[in-house]
């Protein structure tokens, strides 16, 4: 699904990488956690994956039809302007110029919103607006699905909710997950891989061995 060869990459394009040697392979099927310590380069890997940026070295091959992305921001909850989720994912519908309208319906309802279609976009809770962003990024039908710590400014139960569908979606529709974590909990619980940065570099571990893994520190 996703192949990354030596990969270096510099903000600066100088030596001083904040990535560097990064060799990773991401199988169709996988759900994948990447974690790390704030400034290790989680966020600059995703969006690398995405092509957002380009690497100073190296190279990345993706062979996803369709990415979803369901950034960390909540740009929902922020809002000001009167436009409802409805509208606010119809707008997206449109983008994508997708013709069947009633996508927008089956998004919302496959994440449990349908009842918030006309509420205004301002006034959804963090958990809410997180549902909404996934939903948007479903409309698409993605293959691969790529998330920025999906659980910030989320409460606990919105939490569970959030992570079980992810679950699910990965093992009964073979979505590929890709999603930075800082949540190791959910990383450990969800995942069938965890990829370690530290150092510029990165290390794939199964779930159990990266929990042993900490309870050792």
């Amino acid at each position: 699904m996703i192949k990354a060869e030596d990969l270096f990459f510099s903000y600066t394009g100088s030596s001083s990488y904040l990535l560097g040697g990064i060799n990773l392979e991401i199988q169709k099927g996988e759900y994948l956690s990447v974690v790390g310590e704030n400034g290790s380069g989680k966020s600059t890997l995703m969006r690398l994956l995405l092509g957002f940026i380009k690497p100073t070295s190296g190279r990345i091959e993706t062979q996803a039809k369709q990415i979803g992305y369901v950034p960390q921001k909540n740009d929902f909850s922020n809002a000001s302007f009167p436009i409802t989720v409805y509208e606010a994912l119809d707008s997206y519908r449109r983008l994508l110029k997708i013709k069947r309208k009633s996508v927008v319906g089956e998004a919302l309802e496959q994440m449990g919103m349908s009842a918030f279609a006309g509420a205004l976009v301002g006034t959804l809770s963090g958990g809410q607006g997180q549902k909404i962003l996934i939903a948007r990024a479903l409309m698409g039908e993605p293959d691969l699905l790529i998330l920025d710590e999906p659980s910030t400014g989320v409460d606990i139960s919105s939490q569970k909710e959030i992570y079980g569908f992810l679950k699910k979606i990965n093992r009964e529709n073979g979505i590929t997950i890709v999603s930075v974590e800082h949540n190791l909990a959910a990383a450990i619980s969800n995942s069938t891989l965890i990829y370690h940065l530290e150092g510029q570099r990165g290390q794939l571990y199964p779930p159990a061995q990266y929990a042993e893994k900490i309870l050792r520190k």
